[in-house]
């Protein structure tokens, strides 16, 4: 009897273990009562996250680190999608925070509660959704790059920032809808398209575009709704380049905010610049016109 029970006491305390710690960083965030348990909670101070932009999908490469597949957690099998694409669900979200911030994810990247990043069970790490709050419309872009969560009917875990931000991080959990950005629609979507008006009397060379005399030519290189992220953009590119980079704002049909490179009124420096800008990762410069 007492063998019986030196083994049945570390079966449950090793069952308790598992359920705290999970897989990478949140599969015990969740307790059966609110978003968040088993020592979790909110950041020490308040954040005002009104001004903190979303997270902006590019291509990554599926690491082996997070996607080992199949993988079981608590009794329970998963496996890991082999693509993410066209992913689309609806159930509810719940959110990790302090307990977790400075760890470890799945894919081996530290954790924190102030960036948009999420946790799911079994799409491909890293990839990029969109989760709306079905109860007041709100809509947050996340990285998801953590396994998670392994406690009752959540279908994601998000970062305690962007459940904020979605305005369920004091009620704990929310329906949500989760579905998949492809990195290269976002970027065609997110950049508007060049409306160039060329002049008639200007006769283009077979494979070159012309820049106007009486206009000033620029590429643009981002457009975004947020202008955090523009001038996020607008920083990281004024050390590439010696032209000026600056952020204008259009205020219709929409706010808008463009990263435009230049003047550059040669059109040979013109074309370099766009080949050279167009050689970093999601920038994809085409020539407008002032």
């Amino acid at each position: 009897m007492k063998t019986h029970f030196k083994g049945l006491f570390f079966t449950t305390l090793l069952s308790t273990l598992l359920l705290l710690q999970g897989c990478g960083g949140s599969g015990g965030t969740a307790s059966s009562g609110g978003g968040y348990g088993y020592g979790d909670g909110p950041p020490p101070r308040d954040i005002d996250v009104s001004g903190l932009p979303d997270a902006v999908p590019k291509h990554e490469p599926i690491t082996l680190a997070g996607n080992k597949s199949p993988y079981t957690v608590l009794g329970k099998t998963y496996q890991v999608m082999p693509s993410s694409k066209g992913f689309r669900q609806r159930g509810l979200a719940s959110w990790y925070g302090n307990k977790f911030h400075g760890r470890h994810t799945s894919n081996g990247e530290v954790y924190s509660m102030y960036e948009m990043t999420a946790a799911h069970k079994t799409l491909p790490i890293p990839c990029y959704v969109k989760v709306t709050n079905l109860e007041n419309g709100r809509s947050v872009i996340v990285r998801v790059n953590d396994r998670g969560p392994f406690h009752g009917d959540r279908i994601i875990d998000l970062s305690y920032a962007a459940a904020k931000k979605l305005g369920y991080s004091d009620k704990g959990t929310a329906k949500v809808e989760v579905s998949v950005i492809d990195p290269a629609d976002y970027q065609n979507n997110t950049v508007a398209s060049p409306q160039l008006a060329p002049d008639p009397a200007m006769l283009p060379v077979a494979g070159v575009e012309t820049v106007g005399q009486d206009s000033n030519a620029y590429l643009q290189v981002g457009a975004f709704n947020n202008q955090l992220a523009a001038s996020h953009l607008s920083q990281r590119l004024a050390g590439v380049t010696e032209y000026p980079v600056v952020v204008r704002q259009q205020s219709s049909p929409q706010p808008l905010f463009k990263v435009l490179v230049g003047p550059v009124t040669d059109h040979l420096k013109l074309f370099d610049l766009k080949t050279a800008l167009g050689q970093i990762d999601n920038i994809r410069p085409f020539i407008v016109y002032d």
